[in-house]
C-alpha cells in the first residue's frame, strides 16, 4: 500500500534589522539554499529603529514560532531583543555583533553602534553611481573610447553575461565596458590599446549557449532555427573569440556553470582587483 508523501513542515524565519536588512537577507538566502526541498516563509522587518517596533516584530515571530536572524547595531535594542528571546524561548541568531565584539577587542576601538553605517550617502556611494552610469554608457561597445577609461573590459559572444556582469562589478565601484564579439564585425582599434591585464574574455559551452539563445528567441516569438542559435555557427563564434583571447593574452573565464556572483569573484581574483563595494579596499590575497 502506497502512503502519501509527508507534508514538509513550514520553517518560519524572521529577519530583523535596524537598517535595510540586506546582510540578514543574504545570510538567510545562503542558508535556505542548502535545503531546496524545504518550505520557508520569510518575514522581513527592516528599519526597526524604536523599542516598540522591535517588540511588535518579536511578538509576531513568537506567534509563528519563528527562527530569528537579526543585525541590530543599537546596543539597547540588541539587549531588548536578547531578553525577549530568552524569556520567550525563541531561537535567535545575532549575525554581526559577535564579530564586531571580536574586532573591538583586537583593535582596541569601540564600534559606532550606528544602524546602516554600511549604506551612507557618502563619496563611496556616489562613486558607485558613477560606475553604474559608466557601465550603461559603454555597454555593448557603444563608444570604443570607454575601453581606454575602464577598470575592466569584458569581451564575449552574445549571451555570455557581459551586461549583467558589467552592472554587478559596477556595484563594486569598478568602471566596466564590454564588447560583443561577432566574427564578421571589425574590432575597434582601442581593444588592442587596452592593458591585457584589464581584459576578461568570457566563453561558454556550445550546447549551453545554444539552449540559452533558443530560449531568447522563444521569448521574442522568433524562429528557433536561425543562424543565431545554430550549433555550428555558435562553435565558429566561440572559436573566433578564443583566437582573439589568445592574441590579446587576456584571462578567459567559462561562465557555463557559474552565477554572476561567482564569475565576478573570479574576475576580481584573476585581475587582482580590490572589492571596493563599501569604500573599503579589501585585497584579494
Amino acid at each position: 500500500m502506497a502512503f502519501p508523501p509527508l507534508e514538509k513542515e513550514l520553517v518560519n524565519i524572521f529577519l530583523i534589522s535596524d537598517s535595510a536588512g540586506e546582510t540578514a537577507l543574504k545570510t538567510a538566502q545562503a542558508c535556505m539554499a542548502q535545503f531546496p526541498g524545504a518550505n520557508f516563509c520569510l518575514y522581513r522587518r527592516t528599519f526597526v529603529n524604536d523599542n516598540q517596533t522591535l517588540l511588535d516584530a518579536l511578538k509576531e515571530a513568537k506567534d509563528v514560532g519563528a527562527l530569528i536572524m537579526h543585525t541590530l547595531a543599537d546596543r539597547k535594542r540588541l539587549e531588548l531583543c536578547q531578553i525577549f528571546c530568552q524569556e520567550s524561548g525563541l531561537r535567535a541568531f545575532d549575525l554581526i555583533n559577535p564579530v564586531i565584539n571580536e574586532i573591538a577587542q583586537r583593535s582596541g576601538l569601540e564600534p559606532s553602534g550606528e544602524p546602516g553605517a554600511l549604506h551612507h550617502l557618502n563619496e563611496n556611494y556616489f562613486k558607485r553611481i558613477k560606475a553604474m552610469e559608466f557601465a550603461v554608457q559603454y555597454d555593448d561597445g557603444k563608444d570604443p573610447k570607454g575601453f581606454l577609461k575602464a577598470d575592466v573590459v569584458l569581451l564575449g559572444v552574445s549571451r555570455t553575461s557581459k551586461t549583467p556582469l558589467s552592472l554587478f562589478l559596477a556595484n563594486k565601484n569598478l568602471k566596466v565596458a564590454n564588447l560583443p564579439l561577432v566574427p564578421q564585425a571589425q574590432l575597434p582599434k582601442e581593444i588592442f590599446q587596452v592593458d591585457p591585464n584589464k581584459i576578461v574574455g568570457l566563453t561558454n559551452n556550445p550546447e549551453i549557449l545554444n539552449n540559452i539563445r533558443k530560449e531568447r528567441l522563444r521569448a521574442y516569438g522568433l524562429d528557433l532555427d536561425s543562424a543565431y542559435s545554430d550549433l555550428d555557427k555558435i562553435k565558429e563564434e566561440l572559436a573566433y573569440a578564443e583566437a582573439l583571447y589568445q592574441k590579446l593574452g587576456c584571462i578567459v573565464i567559462n561562465v557555463a556553470s557559474l552565477s554572476i556572483e561567482e564569475t565576478a569573484s573570479l574576475i576580481l581574483e584573476a585581475l587582482d582587483l580590490p572589492d571596493q563595494s563599501y569604500g573599503m579596499k579589501i585585497a584579494n590575497k
